[in-house]
């Protein structure tokens, strides 16, 4: 019987014979537990280095190592063989001569198209784009804005403050403030961006959306200026049957203030003859007074709507919530 040198000995070298001719996972785990399962060559081996003579002892543990690691070496070794072997296999699948597969191109988000749409009109009556932050300070959103300290859209229920004390704007008429404070009159501008408030997500209410306001200020600027600005934007984008009309109203920032509606009838929507869609009104002496306007020289008004009730009357959405979820199925209908 040989001696357990020569079974130490003959299991290093016949193990890799043994892995070479595995030829998949399952002949691999076959040879793996054969040579170093729980009642495999080389445990049953490692049983036997109790008895050994302690003269003999670092001998056979050197014989013992070496052999584990030869069957490890020869078990990666194979193992990677077939693993690309594989591999070569698959990509020969390939076929070079089938049609490649177009890259799916971009589109804008629907809020994006309708927010273009109404810049696009308002440059067309001499309207430039003006721009500012979204974080904002209680100056230039609630007191340049005429609006008291008691006032319930500075309450913490409304407002998304920040820990530094500043604020998530709650309407782009801030940007209205920054552009009076930098620039005299005449003044004719929109400002589109997203603005914060602390709604209850629902089908008609989000806590961040997008609005564009207007502010037209210079001399002798009335209250039929206004309607003739309003009239013609929403007849551009709604068609030439649309009406609309004022209803008296109060914002802190304009007086006289006024809600827009407009005649549904056109667009096909039943249940109501007249749908709000906006807010308007001149500017208020107050808001002169805060960016050192002569109030006595200068008149102007002021707008605001919001442009996911846009794009809601356009296409005849019901809930404010598809225009966030990145649904491909439904953003796609607008490419």
């Amino acid at each position: 019987m040989p001696s357990l040198e020569e079974q130490f000995i003959a299991l290093k070298s016949q193990a890799p014979v043994d892995f070479s001719g595995a030829v998949d996972e399952e002949s691999m785990e076959a040879v793996r537990v054969k040579y170093v399962g729980r009642k495999g060559l080389l445990p049953e081996l490692m049983k036997q280095l109790g008895v050994v003579p302690a003269a003999d002892k670092p001998k056979m543990g050197r014989l013992a190592n070496e052999a584990k690691q030869a069957i490890q070496a020869a078990f990666d070794q194979r193992k990677a063989e077939i693993e690309h072997a594989g591999a070569e296999s698959a990509a020969g699948l390939f076929d070079a001569t089938l049609p490649g597969r177009r890259r799916r191109i971009g589109r804008l988000h629907p809020l994006t198209l309708t927010m273009e749409r109404v810049v696009e009109i308002f440059r067309k009556i001499g309207f430039t784009v003006a721009e500012g932050p979204e974080i904002e300070d209680d100056w230039h959103c609630f007191d340049a804005l005429n609006t008291p300290a008691d006032h319930p859209a500075r309450d913490l229920q409304d407002t998304l403050y920040l820990k530094n004390g500043k604020l998530l704007r709650t309407q782009t008429s801030t940007v209205q403030i920054r552009i009076m404070e930098k620039f005299r009159p005449p003044i004719r501008i929109v400002a589109p961006g997203r603005v914060f408030r602390r709604d209850e997500v629902d089908a008609t209410h989000s806590a961040c959306f997008s609005q564009i306001e207007g502010l037209y200020v210079a001399e002798n600027v009335s209250v039929a200026d206004l309607k003739g600005t309003v009239d013609f934007f929403f007849k551009e984008l709604l068609g030439p049957g649309v009406r609309t009309r004022f209803r008296p109203h109060f914002f802190p920032y304009t007086e006289p203030s006024f809600e827009i509606d407009f005649s549904a009838e056109s667009l096909g929507i039943k249940g109501k003859e007249w749908l709000e869609i906006a807010g308007c009104g001149m500017v208020d002496p107050n808001v002169f007074k805060a960016v050192g306007y002569d109030a006595e020289k200068y008149t102007g008004f002021a707008f605001g709507f919001g442009i996911e009730r846009i794009a809601m009357i356009l296409h005849g959405i019901d809930d404010i919530r598809l225009f966030y979820q990145n649904d491909p199925r439904f953003l796609e209908q607008f490419c």
